[in-house]
């Protein structure tokens, strides 16, 4: 019996070593492949970090010095509680324009005002007029379109209604003048100012749209007030969109990001969007066009449908330039197409608005 156990240690013994190095062997495998999950983890949080920075970080505009106060405020519509920034220029006088300036899906006002560099307040304090930054109720504003995000329990959210009574609730509080009462807005905004235009023009007396077409036939749910059918005169339209927007086709087809995002159905192309407001505003005859290089180099090109009546549509193309409000204050993120600094398009948008009150019908 004391001969079979001492042969046997040996063997229980190399038993052990081996038991030993397979749990070293295992251990030293399970930490090779957590070190690799770890590079690999700290290599795509950096390579995500790069992109981030690349195609969506753009630092944000310096906030000038300006004159006027912005205010913070709500108002009840259709049972619900909206809200919105105003910014009003000290010493405005009364009588003064409104320009209300609505912000894209997914943002708010204080949001529009950095995408546009802070450049209507500029614009406000420089030539005297108010400026209302409304927020939208849903992820998007409810335009004209079929395809989005604007419903709120359970029912689509009214906001024709609000920015009509913002505009007459302002119109009271600031005392400004109720003919001279603008619109404008990017993307989604610019979406809204078009329903604006259709269905409220005896309130806005001319709206701007960037980055916006006309929805197609089949996306489209807007109803004309009946001023237009009847050949009354309308709302001065301008609109505003890059050649290369990779959201809102200039030329038409589908409005998405990548798409995947942002999916807001088919849209007209912006030369069919200009000439579906020009026969709208009964405005024969092809347009006055304009070709103009801008201080970056980036060619501009306006068609401008007229006659003797106080409305006019204008259509802005922006060679070569992406999605958004080309300012020279704010370079958009790359994921939005190539942005130019020039023209200043809040600049424009002004000269366009303030144009219009000098028309006579």
């Amino acid at each position: 019996m004391l001969v079979f156990v001492l042969t046997l240690a040996p063997r229980q013994h190399h038993f052990i070593q081996q038991s030993f190095y397979y749990q070293g062997f295992l251990m030293k495998s399970v930490l090779r492949f957590l070190s690799f999950c770890l590079l690999g983890l700290i290599t795509l949080i950096a390579i995500a970090g790069l992109l981030f920075g690349y195609f969506i970080y753009s630092p944000e505009p310096e906030l000038p010095k300006l004159s006027g106060t912005l205010a913070k405020a709500s108002i009840e519509v259709g049972g619900l509680k909206r809200t919105y920034l105003t910014y009003v220029p000290q010493g405005l006088a009364k009588g003064a324009p409104l320009v209300m300036v609505m912000h894209g899906s997914g943002e708010d006002g204080a949001q529009i005002r950095i995408d546009t560099g802070y450049g209507y307040e500029r614009l406000a304090d420089q030539h005297g007029f108010a400026i209302v930054y409304p927020n939208s109720y849903s992820f998007d504003w409810n335009d004209c379109s079929k395809v989005g995000d604007f419903s709120a329990n359970g029912r689509e959210v009214d906001d024709v209604g609000f920015l009509s009574a913002l505009a007459g609730k302002l119109i009271t509080e600031i005392h400004v003048n109720p003919d001279r009462v603008f619109a404008t807005g990017v993307s989604s905004g610019g979406f809204m100012s078009i329903r604006l235009a259709l269905e409220a023009p005896s309130r806005f007396r001319a709206i701007a749209a960037v980055s916006a077409n006309v929805p197609s036939p089949e996306n489209f749910k807007c109803q004309p007030a009946k001023q237009l059918a009847s050949g009354n005169s309308g709302t001065s339209v301008l609109i505003m969109n890059g050649t290369k927007d990779p959201l809102v086709p200039f030329n038409g087809g589908e409005s998405s990001l990548l798409g995947l995002f942002y999916k807001g159905g088919n849209v007209r192309s912006s030369q069919e969007s200009g000439q579906y407001f020009a026969d709208l505003n009964h405005l024969t005859g092809k347009p006055v066009t304009k070709l103009s290089t801008a201080a970056d180099g980036v060619n501009v090109e306006q068609f401008l449908w007229r006659n003797d009546t106080k409305v006019e549509v204008e259509l802005v193309a922006i060679q070569g330039g992406g999605h958004g409000l080309p300012q020279p204050y704010f370079r958009r993120p790359r994921l939005l197409g190539p942005s130019p600094m020039a023209p200043d398009g809040t600049a424009m948008v002004w000269a366009f608005f303030e144009r219009q009150s000098l028309l006579t019908q």
